[in-house]
């Protein structure tokens, strides 16, 4: 039976299984290539309630660079740069993402893992901390409300800015009523205590002090480029390279040599 259907029947039944649908990845068993590059780290488990969240290090003499993949990722996506980084002798973290990677979990969603960044950031003293989509937004959640004195510099690659264009484009895709959709806003405040339209990580940036480099992609289909615009108009200590061509996942070693650009302009 479709969740539009239900909602005829229970309205609150509805939005709960539609935002249960879109808080649950899938887990995605690890490639070979994927788990030996990630065994070349220092592993350790970190607790967040009743999660265990998997963090890996790269030892180095410099900052500490922490970062916070994307939706159905894991830590080995940010292989390239890593290797750039370890190379220039950055102290590097890594985290899957709950319900990501070995990180335990089955559902996920913005606010939960900007808890489990602040954890992981505070752990190791994070002093720049690189987000991609989701978790770059869950990066700015985190430095917006716990302003970490460490960190020094935040990277938001493809991130969306705010809840509300976010459950749009799920409500649209998914092809949702407007029963299930008014459901599942009354879900959130009931839980969150606040209405999607709070969880705008744009507006709420405006409150950040850490330096900012937003990087995205023109032609990107996942999160349309007006979101790193509504971050850029906010979040006054940041500054926004356009690129076109590298889509959301914005693999490239532009992009890499932006970021290096970024966080060590002397090299």
């Amino acid at each position: 039976m479709s969740i539009n259907i239900i909602s005829v029947f229970s309205r609150k039944t509805a939005g709960k299984l539609a935002i249960r649908l879109f808080s649950s990845p899938r887990k995605v068993k690890l490639k070979e290539i994927e788990v030996d590059f990630l065994q070349t780290a220092y592993t350790e488990d970190l607790d967040y309630e009743n999660l265990s969240i998997r963090t890996y290090r790269w030892l180095g003499n410099k900052e500490t660079i922490l970062l916070a993949h994307g939706w159905e990722s894991n830590s080995f996506r940010w292989k390239a740069l890593i290797e750039k980084l370890k190379d220039l002798d950055y102290n590097i973290v890594a985290l899957d993402a709950p319900a990501h990677g070995y990180s335990t979990g089955k559902l996920f969603n913005a606010i939960l893992y900007s808890e489990c960044i602040n954890i992981v950031a505070k752990k190791f003293s994070a002093n720049i901390i690189i987000g991609h989509s989701v978790g770059g937004m869950a990066t700015a959640f985190f430095q917006q409300k716990y302003q970490l004195d460490s960190v020094e510099k935040l990277v938001l690659l493809g991130a969306p800015s705010n809840f509300v264009g976010v459950f749009s484009r799920y409500v649209n895709m998914m092809n949702y009523n407007n029963r299930v959709s008014k459901s599942m806003n009354d879900i959130i405040l009931e839980r969150f205590n606040e209405k999607p339209e709070y969880f705008n990580a744009a507006r709420l940036s405006e409150n950040i002090t850490a330096d900012g480099l937003i990087i995205h992609d023109e032609l990107d289909k996942i999160i349309p480029y007006n979101d790193a615009e509504d971050f850029k108009n906010f979040y006054k200590k940041s500054r926004l390279i356009a690129t076109k061509g590298y889509g959301h996942s914005l693999r490239a070693e532009e992009v890499n040599n932006h970021i290096l650009d970024f966080i060590n302009p002397n090299i």
